[in-house]
C-alpha cells in the first residue's frame, strides 16, 4: 500500500463512479424518465462508504478489480434504492438528499417508487455478471446481498424504525434495529469484498463479523450525533429530523457526550477485531476511523 488513505479513497470513489455509470441504463434508453431518475439519485454524490468497504476487504483477500467493481456497484445501488424509498412521503418524508432534491420531489412519487424497484433489480443483475468469481462463491455473494437487503436485514430494520416513532426503545432494541437497518448492508459490503477474492476461513469470518458489527453500529451512532449537532448544508439532508419526528436515537437514549464516547469505543473495537490480519487490514482500520470521525 503505497498511496495514502485520502488518495486511495479518491481513487476508489472514482472507480465506483465509473462502474455505476457503466452499469446503470443510459438515460437515452427507454423508459427515458425512469433511467434518468436512476442515474440522478445514484451518480455524483455520497461518501461511497459501502463500496470503500468492498474494495478494502477485497484488497485483503486479493480480489480482482473487475469483481470488486461489480460488487461495489451492486451494494451502492441497493443503498441508493433504500434512500429513495426512505425519503418518500409514506416513509420519512424528506425533501433533501446528498444536497439536492429527493427523487419524489425532483420527479414524482410514482417515479421514485419505480427507481427504487429498478435499482434493486439492477444490483443483482450487475453482481450476477461477476464472471471472474467461481460460481459457488458468486451464488454465496448473491445470497448474502439478498439477505442483507431483505426483511432479515435493511428492510426489516426500516420496518422496526417506522414502528418505533414515539416509542421508548431500550438500548438493546435500538441496537438490534440498527444492526438490521444499517449494519446488515455494511457487513455485506465487507464480506462481498472478501468473497470476491477467495473463500473466507472460519477465524477470518469471525474477525470480519466483529469488525462489521462495530463499524455498523458506529456509523449509526455518529449519524445520530450529526443529526443533533450539524446543519442541513453540512449533512446534505434535513438536520434535526429524528428529533422532530420523535424517533428513538442513541442521542435521545444516552445523551450527546455518551454517544460520542460509544462511537469512539466502537472504533477501538473495530481495530481490535482486525488484529488477526495485521498491517494488511490497514485500509479497513482507516475506514473505521473515517466512519467515526466524519463530520457529515
Amino acid at each position: 500500500m503505497t498511496a495514502n488513505f485520502n488518495d486511495w479513497m479518491k481513487d476508489v470513489q472514482a472507480q465506483v463512479e465509473d462502474a455505476l455509470d457503466r452499469f446503470l441504463p443510459a438515460s437515452s434508453q427507454v423508459p427515458h424518465k425512469l433511467h434518468e431518475a436512476m442515474r440522478y439519485t445514484t451518480l455524483g454524490g455520497g461518501k461511497r462508504v459501502r463500496p470503500l468497504l468492498v474494495y478494502a476487504s477485497g484488497a485483503l483477500f486479493n480480489a480482482e478489480p473487475k469483481a470488486l467493481a461489480r460488487a461495489a456497484a451492486a451494494v451502492e445501488m441497493i443503498h441508493a434504492y433504500s434512500l429513495v424509498h426512505d425519503d418518500m412521503p409514506c416513509m420519512d418524508d424528506d425533501e433533501l438528499r446528498r444536497g439536492k432534491p429527493t427523487v419524489h420531489v425532483a420527479y414524482d412519487e410514482a417515479t421514485a417508487l419505480l427507481v427504487g424497484d429498478a435499482l434493486q433489480a439492477q444490483a443483482f443483475a450487475v453482481l450476477a455478471e461477476a464472471v471472474t468469481v467461481p460460481p459457488v462463491r458468486l451464488v454465496a455473494m448473491l445470497h448474502l446481498l439478498a439477505q442483507a437487503a431483505g426483511s432479515g436485514g435493511m428492510c426489516g430494520g426500516q420496518a422496526i424504525d417506522l414502528d418505533s416513532v414515539g416509542v421508548a426503545l431500550t438500548l438493546e432494541h435500538l441496537e438490534h434495529m440498527h444492526q438490521l437497518k444499517t449494519g446488515a448492508l455494511l457487513r455485506a459490503s465487507v464480506l462481498l469484498g472478501a468473497l470476491a477474492g477467495r473463500d473466507i476461513e472460519p477465524h477470518e469470518l469471525t474477525a470480519l463479523a466483529a469488525y462489521s458489527k462495530a463499524v455498523g453500529l458506529a456509523f449509526q451512532v455518529v449519524d445520530d450525533v450529526l443529526d443533533a449537532t450539524a446543519d442541513s448544508a453540512t449533512l446534505g439532508k434535513t438536520a434535526g429530523k429524528d428529533a422532530a419526528d420523535n424517533k428513538p436515537t442513541y442521542v435521545s437514549i444516552l445523551g450527546l457526550e455518551p454517544s460520542r464516547e460509544l462511537a469512539e469505543k466502537l472504533r477501538r473495537d473495530a481495530h481490535e477485531a482486525l488484529a488477526p490480519f495485521g498491517e494488511q487490514a490497514l485500509r479497513l482500520r482507516e475506514l473505521a476511523d473515517l466512519i467515526v470521525q466524519r463530520k457529515a
